[in-house]
């Protein structure tokens, strides 16, 4: 027979034994088990709703447009979040501080600045994450891994998005160009940190000293000065430093990697500023000049011991170039 709803009811009859009290022996009954099966897939179900519940899952599984921009989602909650975008709307906001946000588990993030907990952390370094997918990202990190490559180039990335956003800059989609310099970038978010370069805006200040930084993450950078933090650490000889990329260059003096290459005589080095300063040799190129009497230097230390001559001191320099190379802190 078949259902109001057109899906089609079977009656399976089945034999039982049980134990009856009042006879004193096992007694056999026969019954019909009901199965309700799907007309599209003819799955069996052994309730009404069980395949009623089947039915609503498949209409949320159809695809969903949204009339602003078109993008399709599967889901209709997934829309609905994604047309905030379009109209606004920020129904969820924080009680400590009064910040909205269109979603309520940015919020959850959010609310763990003030309560300052971080719940995902670090086995290796102890760098701990407000979510398991930081974690995640972080812990490729250590691993060296980068399973998403470029077709066209052969770079390699940690995250599939990573790699989508690299793509774009081979086929030149959605790039968004600076207004002063032509630099094209594939996120608004670095187009806005780019053009503080040319406004000199730094909107991030410390509140410990008040030296303002481009970048939040500068900022947060520049704070461990003061609070003394350095978390990440050489497993080799256990030194502790601020900043990431800082452990990676100190860890080249234990692994005696040299990546900077010279191409006129093939010297290597471990960090680009002694790369920088080695090819002054090969260029002739003197940009330290004595502000006494106008002998130029290829390195700053030569000018300070000369400057010495004239003063016995230290001495104000006058710089030929205009882009100083800058001494990397000594590991």
């Amino acid at each position: 027979m078949r259902g109001s709803d057109s899906h089609l009811l079977l009656s399976h009859p089945y034999e039982e034994d049980y134990d009856s009290p009042q006879f004193g022996k096992t007694m056999t009954k026969y019954r019909l088990d009901k199965m309700f099966v799907h007309s599209d897939h003819g799955k069996q179900f052994k309730t009404k709703p069980n395949l009623s519940t089947c039915d609503r899952l498949r209409r949320d599984a159809r695809p969903r447009t949204c009339s602003e921009c078109g993008k399709c989602f599967n889901r209709k909650s997934s829309l609905v979040a994604h047309q905030r975008i379009h109209t606004g709307e920020k129904p969820f906001s924080c009680l400590e501080c009064g910040k909205c946000f269109i979603q309520k588990s940015n919020l959850v993030r959010h609310q763990r600045i003030h309560t300052g907990k971080i719940p995902f952390s670090c086995s290796e370094c102890g760098e701990s994450f407000d979510t398991n997918s930081g974690l995640v990202l972080h812990l490729k990190s250590h691993r060296g891994e980068k399973p998403y490559s470029c077709s066209e180039c052969g770079r390699c990335f940690k995250t599939n998005s990573g790699l989508f956003l690299h793509l774009r800059t081979h086929k030149g989609e959605n790039s968004k160009s600076c207004s002063e310099c032509g630099k094209c970038f594939t996120r608004k978010t670095s187009l806005v940190i780019h053009l503080r370069t040319h406004t000199g805006e730094k909107p991030n200040s410390c509140s410990e000293c008040g030296k303002c930084f481009n970048q939040k993450s500068d900022l947060e950078k520049h704070q461990r000065i003061h609070t003394g933090e350095r978390p990440y650490s050489c497993t080799e000889c256990g030194k502790c430093f601020i900043q990431k990329s800082i452990l990676e260059k100190h860890q080249r003096i234990h692994t005696g990697e040299k990546p900077y290459l010279c191409t006129e005589c093939g010297k290597c080095f471990i960090h680009k500023s002694y790369l920088k300063k080695h090819q002054i040799i090969h260029t002739g190129e003197k940009p330290y000049s004595c502000s006494e009497c106008g002998k130029s230097f290829f390195h700053r230390s030569q000018v300070l011991n000369h400057l010495r001559i004239h003063t016995g001191r230290s001495h104000s320099l006058v710089l030929n170039v205009e882009n100083v190379i800058q001494t990397d802190q000594i590991l």
